[in-house]
């Protein structure tokens, strides 16, 4: 059974809850169609740790296709990135409590690689469900793009480049949005649900289309 890894983050900065880890949690063995399978787990959020544990993860599981998840607050929808730049800059400190700024992800690196999910084909089929979404064509400098970042170049350096992989940014669920002092703005917010069956959308589109290509080879 090929595996569709699925990756969310531990609640960080001031945030009680982090819907993205909420979603992989709930979706984690799901069988999708074409005999796929999900395979979820958390990522800390300290890029050091999660880095060892997202390359771990990729050496065991030996995924078809990599969807990394994680909470960008103030965005009203669920949003693709692009693109992870190999740089961390961070705003707040992670949850070792360091920050970074300027630092190269990996030297000699290339200073950027782009995700190889089929953005447009979500897209779609987000539209087709009636959620809506965009592209992003910037994941910040956080931890969210350094494991994407990580996890594209890990790919392509064990000649594993053309496996489908990327970062699903989700908005506040009621739990974060609730959170936020009076004296503060609001933060748009989707239930729960809305935003696992978003990463759930995603996931069959993803398998599909990896289905598909599959199946062209033979």
């Amino acid at each position: 059974m090929p595996t569709l890894l699925l990756t969310g983050f531990e609640p960080f900065h001031t945030h009680p809850d982090n819907p993205s880890a909420q979603a992989a949690q709930e979706l984690h063995g799901l069988e999708l169609p074409g005999g796929w399978g999900v395979h979820s787990a958390l990522l800390p959020v300290e890029p050091h740790a999660a880095g060892a544990a997202l390359t771990r993860l990729l050496s065991e599981q030996d995924p078809g296709a990599v969807l990394l998840t994680g909470l960008a607050a103030g965005r009203p929808q669920v949003t693709l990135e692009r693109v992870g730049v190999g740089v961390m800059d961070f705003q707040i400190p992670d949850n070792a409590g360091q920050t970074y700024r300027d630092q190269p992800i990996e030297p000699d690196a290339p200073a950027a690689y782009l995700a190889t999910l089929p953005l447009r084909a979500i897209l779609a089929a987000w539209r087709e469900a009636e959620i809506p979404g965009d592209i992003s064509n910037s994941a910040g400098l956080y931890v969210c793009n350094f494991v994407l970042y990580h996890a594209l170049h890990w790919l392509r350096e064990h000649g594993r480049g053309a496996v489908p992989c990327g970062f699903l940014h989700v908005p506040a669920n009621a739990a974060v949005a609730l959170a936020v002092p009076a004296d503060r703005p609001p933060l748009p917010y989707l239930p729960q649900s809305e935003i696992t069956r978003a990463v759930r959308v995603a996931a069959e589109a993803i398998t599909a289309q990896s289905s598909v290509l599959q199946m062209g080879k033979m």
